[in-house]
């Protein structure tokens, strides 16, 4: 994958881990290096895939992807500082 920029390796890494339809998905910033559109659809697929019946983990630095989820766990050094549901 090395003649594949950042945001196509992304969205490899996306499209595998979604084709097995998992039960539980732990995603470790999936929007990272993509554009707004490609970030759009990927929350698509994983909101998509969370109202299918699975549950959905993601970690993100991203204020706005984080908004977007059903609940939101704000950690600071390893301990919770907000929680939103």
């Amino acid at each position: 994958m090395e003649e594949l920029s950042g945001g196509q390796q992304q969205r490899v890494a996306v499209a595998r881990a979604l084709a097995s339809r998992p039960r539980v998905l732990l995603a470790d910033e999936p929007t990272s290096e993509l554009d707004h559109a490609n970030r759009e659809r990927v929350l698509g697929l994983l909101h998509d895939l969370a109202a299918a019946g699975s549950t959905v983990v993601m970690a993100t630095h991203d204020p706005e992807a984080a908004a977007e989820t059903g609940r939101e766990v704000g950690l600071d050094g390893g301990k919770i500082r907000f929680a939103r549901t």
